[in-house]
């Protein structure tokens, strides 16, 4: 608990309702709107323009009330929960996985799953599969931050691409602590993200749920033994 305690605090981000990028992203359609309607093609301009607003839509960050209870853990990410199961990681090493589908519509902003201490930051993968495909889970690029508890249990939350993303932010570095539900980063344009949690954790969520990221409580600990 000390170390905890002297551990620098991670400066929650991004905190804006709309994430920065959105804006570099939407530039371009939203130009080519501006063009094609001072030209007569009002077709052509609603139709960027559509794009233009469905870039700014998927990079919201709405803010969430993070539920009572420090060993409840939330919902890393918006979206469908992809599997509940108990697993092995790539290290071997057995826990109860949650993962959690990121359709083009949901929010993408993600966020801790528990209150700890980052202790290692792991960027691994070279494909881009589609995030609901099982192979992605080990082949798709993917980050993968640890956390240790102040009881000096770990965990681990990863961050997956999918077909069409290809960016994983993560502000977090070694040695930060993050607050539970805090913001952190995300992927760009439809993704994955997976929950790695100590072996007797209770699940509070079934395959096929739909889950908010901060908002959802996903799983409980349970005391150690």
């Amino acid at each position: 608990m000390g170390e905890a305690a002297r551990a620098p605090i991670f400066a929650e981000r991004p905190t804006q309702r709309v994430v920065p990028d959105a804006w570099r992203f939407a530039a371009a359609p939203a130009a080519g709107a501006a063009l094609a309607a001072a030209l007569g093609a009002p077709w052509i301009a609603a139709g960027l323009a559509s794009v233009a607003a469905f870039i700014v839509a998927f990079f919201r960050n709405p803010e969430r009330a993070v539920p009572a209870g420090e060993a409840d853990v939330v919902a890393p990410a918006d979206g469908r929960v992809l599997a509940v199961d108990e697993a092995e990681d790539e290290r071997g090493r057995k826990g109860l996985r949650i993962a959690i589908f990121l359709s083009v519509f949901d929010v993408h902003v993600n966020r801790a799953p528990l209150a700890g201490r980052v202790v290692s930051i792991e960027r691994t993968g070279s494909r881009y599969l589609a995030a609901f495909d099982p192979r992605g889970e080990r082949e798709n690029v993917r980050l993968r931050m640890e956390l240790e508890l102040a009881d000096g249990r770990r965990i681990a939350v990863t961050q997956i691409t999918g077909l069409i993303a290809r960016r994983i932010v993560c502000h977090p570095v070694v040695g930060e602590w993050l607050a539970r539900g805090v913001r952190y980063g995300l992927i760009r344009f439809g993704s994955r993200t997976d929950v790695w949690l100590p072996l007797g954790t209770q699940a509070l969520v079934r395959r096929g749920d739909r889950v908010r990221g901060g908002a959802t409580r996903i799983a409980r600990l349970v005391e150690p033994t």
